[in-house]
């Protein structure tokens, strides 16, 4: 983070200085708003680019060429064509080129006045306002509720559509010489994001009762951003956290995604569960609190869910592992039972955690795709055995019951679960199915891998069906073996063409050559996978 908290201009692209330079030539006010602001600001790459004038959409649709407006906030989205596209020319025409037109799509709004919010989720109306500072005060948060012109200072060169911006001193209006810009800054955002932390913009309790999403945003912006959460904004999501119930599953997924895709999700969690949330989205989790295991576990099912999810994001692994980390044990509270030796059992907890999971992803609308390999992932984590006893075929029940794609996914939840339980990353009974997982996937030394096969030999060699075939591909395989360049459609036919001269027993002879050749190169594949895992 910069000491100084300016903003480099230099960080903003030509295609979004491009519409706020259009809509000031056109006489108005043009400002980044939002998140954008806090991100250059914190020297974090924005994501997205908002923008806000004191234009209608009537007059802010004519100033571009390419324009979408279809919806009732008030929002247009400038379509600026993306440079130094690619053209793409067709093979069958090759003098005819052609170039599919990309653009970027910019949000501009124009400034908006609060109004009452009935359904907790969506203003009853939209009002616009000539004035920038009626637009920050219905923001969230502090460091969300700034607004920069990377324009030099309106007041400096006057405008010729006069507003409250033009030469009017204004409460929190900063001039920011290092960016040659101007900065406004109505509730000490700055200050917040320097001080790092999350305080919602006047009222926390009106805030989240025009929207009560922003309780997710809240704790999202806290893990995402590394940042503490002001007490009065903690308190008013205490409060208020029953107001989640009024928002789609769709939006709470959004935000709870972000959380779980962010640098410290665990927090997250968390956090979901002091202030009064997770119980409303999440429910299952908080079964696992208080839920002892013993044995060789030291925590309880909560926090062995949570390091294992930690687990997952110290290794960078995707969304559907940390999903996957998170929920993998969430059927222990409901299949716990006291044992013969008074420790508690939990069998068939994957295959009720399996269920418990389906209903969770169905809840928040994840998509199929989603949903399918989370739930795979829960049911197949207790795949680990005694490898002593393992055989290859039960290995590739396993691999065929998740995928070739995502065995390794599988892989991934079942050391988060190992690290959740405080045991050593890669202990040997994991590191011998990682090799008998490769041995599995490995492609196997077979006359499958020749340029010819059975049936090429009998419809253009016109060979007879019968043993002397099957011999002379192993011996045809053995040539292979020992140079590969010798693999041609070409070379191998006319092999066969001097083999098939030879009589039964020399024939047999060779090809038996060529299986022991096969078996014995298999063998040093397999030493060497066990050597790469250190396994016997």
């Amino acid at each position: 983070m910069t000491k100084n908290l300016t903003i480099d201009k230099s960080k903003i692209p030509n295609y979004v200085t491009r519409v706020t330079e259009t809509l000031e030539k056109a006489g108005f006010e043009a400002f980044l708003v939002g998140g954008c602001v806090r991100d250059l600001i914190i020297e974090r790459e924005p994501k997205d680019w908002d923008i806000t004038t004191n234009a209608k959409p009537e007059e802010i649709i004519p100033l571009f060429e390419k324009t979408i407006y279809e919806n009732k906030f008030g929002t247009v989205g400038v379509c600026i064509p993306v440079e130094n596209v690619t053209c793409v020319t067709p093979e069958n025409a090759p003098n005819n080129v052609t170039c599919e037109t990309k653009y970027h799509i910019l949000e501009v709004t124009p400034y908006r006045t609060e109004a009452k919010y009935s359904d907790f989720r969506h203003p009853d109306e939209i009002n616009f306002s000539e004035n920038i500072e009626d637009d920050l005060k219905r923001r969230d948060f502090t460091i969300n509720a700034l607004a920069y012109s990377p324009a030099i200072a309106l007041a400096k060169e006057g405008n010729p559509n006069k507003g409250p911006a033009d030469g009017i001193p204004v409460a929190g209006r900063q001039e920011d010489e290092h960016s040659n810009g101007h900065l406004i800054d109505l509730f000490n955002g700055v200050k917040d994001i320097k001080d790092k932390v999350v305080r919602a913009v006047g009222s926390a309790n009106d805030r989240f009762q025009e929207d009560a999403l922003r309780m997710l945003r809240a704790i999202r912006f806290s893990v995402q951003l590394d940042f503490a959460m002001s007490y009065d904004t903690m308190q008013a999501i205490v409060e208020n956290s029953a107001l989640i119930k009024n928002i789609s599953f769709e939006r709470i997924r959004d935000e709870f995604t972000k959380i779980i895709e962010s640098g410290n999700p665990v927090a997250g969690i968390g956090l979901l569960q002091k202030l009064g949330l997770l119980k409303y989205i999440i429910p299952e989790l908080e079964e696992g609190i208080g839920c002892e295991q013993k044995g060789a576990h030291i925590y309880d099912v909560w926090e062995h869910l949570l390091h294992a999810l930690d687990h997952a994001v110290i290794k960078g692994w995707p969304l559907e592992v940390r999903l996957a980390a998170l929920f993998h044990d969430i059927g222990k509270p409901r299949s716990r039972r006291v044992g013969i030796k008074k420790e508690y059992t939990f069998y068939g907890h994957e295959v009720i955690g399996e269920r418990i999971t389906k209903k969770i992803m169905e809840r928040l609308k994840y998509p199929k795709k989603t949903s399918d390999l989370v739930n795979r992932l829960v049911r197949g984590h207790m795949f680990f055995s005694d490898t002593e006893m393992i055989t290859l075929s039960a290995v590739r029940r396993v691999v065929a019951n998740v995928g070739k794609e995502h065995i390794w996914d599988l892989m991934n939840v079942r050391e988060c679960d190992r690290v959740g339980m405080k045991k050593k990353e890669t202990p040997y009974r994991l590191r011998k199915y990682h090799a008998m997982i490769e041995e599995v996937l490995r492609d196997p030394i077979s006359v499958g891998q020749l340029a010819i096969d059975g049936k090429y030999m009998m419809e253009v060699l016109h060979m007879k069906p019968g043993p002397r075939m099957g011999w002379i591909l192993s011996a045809l395989l053995e040539e292979v073996l020992d140079d590969p360049k010798k693999n041609t459609k070409e070379h191998l036919s006319e092999l066969v063409a001097s083999l098939n001269m030879l009589g039964d027993d020399e024939l047999k002879t060779l090809g038996e050559r060529g299986k022991e050749k096969k078996e014995e190169l298999e063998k040093e594949e397999i030493t060497k996978l066990h050597k790469k895992h250190g396994v016997s």
